[in-house]
């Protein structure tokens, strides 16, 4: 006997102690699948029999059950079940996580049952237990398909049992293994010359025929690879709902494509079969037209009518059609439950001044991970909520049938030829109080959920790579932003951290290129880009062409038009004044250079040094360097005095005034390198901003572009608006050409002996593998005197040099791949629309790792 079980289900195994239940479930189940009240008693008590056990054991099998079953997984029931009650419970846990309830039946016969029980030692219990387990299964075998069972088997001997072959089947929703691309039409509604139109639009060929047997024949040709979906309403309202079910009909009988079905069709379906329906909502119209067709095609879309199933689940879980949408939890799942929603959403119980239900916006709260393509709710134009878009363009109300491509996410559409039904509701006023100004999704990110970001996070990137967060972290990275960060519809990305290269091999220098450019040879990177350092503040600027983009991409509404911020999500710019001048300076120099119509942009995000340093770090100078630097020349300058004065009377004191001497020319030094990075700045014209990575723009993200690809397009602009935007001078070494290397290294020198920090080391390209997983972005390499003013005056004194050579990099590298593939991550999210709460989960993700201590020298 074969039995076939959804491979989503939850399955109860009935029948008296003895019947063999705990032997089937071993046999055609995997242990981990199987629930055992048996053994659930066992941990409870320590004892599989104690019945005294039985209230705690069977809370830990609901707990369980209830656990497998919110997480999509097959449960199997190994108890007697007999019992109606008992029963009766486990039917309502599987239908509280919309699981389909199996009932299998082992009844060998009560001999059997009492046979067995004997062999046992640990079953010596009277003949009556069995007499009246059996006695309660027979009363109620009958009435099992009216206790919520889809499916009941019963098995009715030993060799029954034995023979049985349980077969698993995916669950009508779960088309997970149809991969598209798709081309998803919005409710159709009759309208089959829009429907023909749109077709073509996307590629498809539709051509008419006759057939003797069946009347007139659509035939349509998809593009190659491509699979049309529908999300339902097919009739009603427009004048052709007949051959829009001829074109679906065929294109689905060929494999071409795919449909669920709306409200509309539902009720038709019902007409159709001579139930007693109300001809309202253009039901007449579709009757009057259908009567006009032979019985044969009425027929055959009854048949297909009555194939369609609630929603379908697919491209590997990635994607879902529905009618009316569908919530996270009913995903993938089948109840009367999941069919209901997804033919009619929810409504709220009250009505609009239309007379027509308000329905619940469920998507305002959806937070799966599958994108949701649905209809039913129309609207002007299609916006992305929450991964959810709602593709009902009111065609047959004079507005527009839509598609959307998958995976591209393209919208395609064409215009109502006609309005063919006045709407009772005016387009677009779904949903009451709907804001305007703003997107769907932007006017949803102005409420930011605290949960999403707190506590232990796990976050996964499309670069395949996973990362926790610690719940301290955590905390930390929220202190920042709710206290000091810019407007968060700013914060679409935080630059990575910079690792140093290893110790350098020769005598009187911490660091060297020759390390760098070894790093990158060891990890198979033939060519590099060595850009100058310049010693500023790393920024931030998002650069709007208008306070227009600024609303529309990014939701600000208050007038600003971009944002200067830290590489810890701060404000550069206590004085908003300021940082607008800098962002119109930028805009001016963009415009010149006709950046924002090469690009097809209205915004940039660039990654930039702002210089002077004292700029921004005014008060570090003063209270740190200055302080320190001060306070050194003042102590030692008394110092040599004194010791000049003694070594004239007693030779003896020369050794510790030439160690003071040059204690003192090495603080002169330390004075002299911070000085280098300050001046004053009165007006706009005193700054100077030092773009190095044109991250992206509205058409792409840039992270594809090699590094001589960011050089070339960001001294464009920075021509365009000198002198207070700077290219950054940079270079191309190969590293397998021995002259290449020693021309930067030569470079490198002279740079760091005119005071110059020194230089970036980067990959050509922006994002490189090597043989043990992602290559450093970026390897800095600084000069003698800049390292002085990271490590003190004296770090160079022999001894000193020597302990700082066991600085240990593992730790800040980690760091810095980290941060990257979060930033990376945070930028892919941002340039797919995802929800900002998506995008700052990956941005908190850096700020997090930013709080784990790591040697601020590095």
């Amino acid at each position: 006997m074969k039995i076939t079980i959804p491979d989503f289900c939850l399955v109860l195994l009935i029948g008296s102690s003895g019947s063999g239940k705990s032997t089937f479930a071993r046999k055609h189940f995997k242990p981990t699948e199987v629930i055992s009240s048996d053994a659930c008693r066992g941990l409870v008590d320590d004892d599989e029999n104690s019945l005294e056990a039985t209230s705690d054991a069977f809370a830990l099998v609901h707990f369980l059950a209830e656990t497998r079953l919110k997480r999509r997984k097959l449960t199997v029931i190994d108890a007697t079940n007999v019992r109606l009650e008992d029963r009766a419970k486990l039917v309502a846990i599987a239908k509280r996580f919309h699981a389909l309830s199996v009932a299998i039946v082992l009844n060998p016969g009560e001999d059997i049952c009492h046979e067995r029980n004997r062999a046992r030692p640990d079953r010596q219990f009277g003949p009556n237990v069995i007499r009246n387990q059996t006695a309660s299964l027979r009363r109620n075998l009958r009435k099992l398909d009216k206790e919520g069972f889809r499916y009941v088997h019963e098995l009715r001997s030993v060799e029954a049992i034995d023979a049985v072959d349980i077969t698993r089947t995916r669950l009508w929703t779960d088309a997970r293994h149809l991969t598209g691309p798709f081309d998803i039409i919005g409710d159709v509604h009759g309208c089959a010359d829009e429907l023909e139109l749109l077709l073509i639009k996307l590629g498809y060929l539709v051509s008419w025929y006759d057939d003797v047997s069946v009347g007139r024949r659509c035939h349509v040709i998809p593009p190659t690879g491509r699979r049309a979906a529908f999300v339902g309403d097919l009739v009603d309202r427009g004048p052709r709902s007949p051959d829009v079910l001829r074109i679906v009909m065929s294109l689905v009988a060929a494999g071409d494509a795919i449909a669920v079905p709306g409200n509309h069709d539902v009720k038709f379906e019902r007409w159709l079969n001579g139930r007693n329906v109300k001809l309202s909502h253009g039901l007449i119209e579709t009757a009057a037209q259908i009567e006009q067709e032979s019985p044969a095609f009425k027929r055959d879309v009854r048949a297909f009518l009555d194939k369609l199933v609630s929603h379908l689940w697919l491209d590997g879980g990635k994607l879902a059609i529905a009618h009316a949408g569908i919530r996270a939890e009913m995903i993938g799942r089948s109840s009367g439950a999941v069919r209901e929603f997804c033919l009619y959403g929810e409504t709220t119980g009250e009505t609009d001044d239309f007379g027509l239900p308000v329905r619940h916006n469920w998507a305002a709260d959806y937070r799966g991970e599958t994108t949701i393509v649905y209809g039913h709710t129309t609207v002007l134009e299609p916006e992305w909520l929450n991964r959810t878009l709602c593709i009902d363009t009111g065609c047959c109300f004079g507005g527009k049938l839509t598609a959307l491509r998958w995976p591209e996410r393209d919208l395609v559409s064409v215009p109502a030829a006609r309005v063919y039904r006045e709407p009772t509701r005016p387009l677009g006023a779904q949903y009451p109080g709907a804001v305007t100004t703003l997107s769907a999704q932007q006017a949803n990110d102005d409420l930011l959920d605290l949960s999403l970001v707190l506590g232990k996070r796990i976050i996964s990137t499309a670069a395949g790579r996973t990362f926790t967060i610690d719940a301290a972290h955590s905390a930390a990275a929220l202190e920042v932003m709710a206290r000091y960060a810019v407007n968060p519809k700013w914060l679409i990305h935080l630059p990575p951290t910079m690792s140093p290269p290893a110790t350098s091999r020769r005598a009187g220098l911490l660091e060297h290129p020759d390390e760098a450019f070894d790093y990158f040879r060891s990890e198979g990177v033939a060519e590099v880009v060595v850009e100058e350092k310049h010693m500023g503040s790393r920024a931030l600027l998002i650069v709007c062409r208008d306070e227009g983009v600024a609303l529309k991409r990014f939701g600000v509404a208050k007038g600003e038009t971009g944002a200067i911020f830290t590489r810890t999500g701060r404000p550069f710019y206590t004085d908003q004044t300021t940082a607008d001048g800098l962002l119109a300076h930028i805009r001016g120099a963009m415009d010149e250079a006709g950046f924002w119509a090469r690009h097809n942009t209205g915004w940039a995000l660039l990654d930039a040094e702002i210089m002077p340093w004292s700029a921004k770090a005014q008060s570090l100078i003063q209270e740190q360097y200055a302080a320190t630097g001060a306070a050194a020349a003042a102590g030692l300058g008394h110092a040599v005095e004194a010791l000049t004065l003694a070594a004239a009377r007693d030779p003896a004191a020369a050794p510790l005034l030439d160690l003071m001497c040059a204690r003192q020319t090495r603080v002169a030094r330390y004075q002299d390198a911070y000085r280098r990075y300050c001046w004053p700045v009165h007006a706009l014209a005193d700054y100077r901003i030092a773009p190095f990575h044109l991250l992206a723009t509205e058409a792409a993200l840039h992270l594809d572009k090699d590094h001589l690809w960011h050089m070339q397009e960001l001294a464009r602009v920075a021509s365009a608006g000198a002198p207070i935007l700077m290219a950054t001078t940079h270079h191309l070494v190969d590293l397998a050409d021995a002259a290449s290397v020693t021309r930067a290294i030569e470079w490198w020198t002279e740079l760091t002996a005119k005071g110059g920090e020194g230089m970036v080391v980067k990959p050509r390209a922006f994002v490189t593998r090597g043989p043990k997983g992602l290559v450093q972005p970026a390897v800095k390499c600084r000069g003698p005197e800049y390292l002085r003013l990271i490590y003190g005056p004296d770090y160079d004194a022999p001894g000193n040099l020597e302990r700082l050579r066991s600085r240990g990099l593992g730790k800040k590298r980690s760091l810095a791949i980290r941060e990257f593939l979060l930033g990376e991550e945070a930028l892919v999210r941002f340039m797919a629309r995802e929800p900002l709460r998506r995008v700052h989960e990956a941005v908190f993700g850096v700020l997090a790792l930013e709080s784990d201590p790591v040697d601020p020298r590095l």
